[in-house]
């Protein structure tokens, strides 16, 4: 039985495509800071630990959106897990410094891990937070529903 006081879970769906994005969203930062001299047009300011300062700086915004989805603010909480998701896109930033053909395989497949699942997280969060905002509910006073 759930207590009152408690804040339902994300639905599995989402509480799925958070931790696959998370995974790939690790898996492009840690390549991009591994890999980060093969990168072909990364400005020289961007050093190994700036991609991870960047990453930890990102995911706080995702951990951040699942507290307060288990909380009173579950709109505003999963608006946070939409823009973590949507931080995924950025991702596709490196084609704007290098042709996809200019990358390896193993960074093109990084860059397109993220940014799908990032999309996807973005848009089922959002759709999701959606639902409630801008219902009218209407309570009858004699009844109380």
């Amino acid at each position: 039985m759930r207590s009152a006081s408690r804040a339902p879970h994300l639905p599995k769906h989402i509480q799925t495509l958070f931790l696959v994005f998370f995974a790939a969203n690790l898996i492009h930062f840690a390549h991009n800071a591994e890999y980060i001299a093969f990168y072909p047009g990364i400005p020289s300011w961007l050093t190994r630990e700036r991609v991870y300062l960047a990453w930890i700086a990102g995911v706080s915004i995702g951990l951040l959106g699942l507290l307060l989805s288990r909380t009173r603010l579950r709109a505003a909480g999963l608006g946070l897990i939409a823009a973590y998701g949507a931080l995924g896109i950025d991702g596709l930033a490196h084609y704007t410094l290098a042709l996809c053909s200019e990358h390896t395989l193993a960074t093109n497949l990084t860059i397109w891990f993220e940014a799908l699942t990032g999309l996807g997280l973005l848009l089922v969060s959002a759709v999701h937070a959606n639902r409630g905002v801008g219902r009218v509910v209407f309570v009858d006073p004699a009844s109380g529903r």
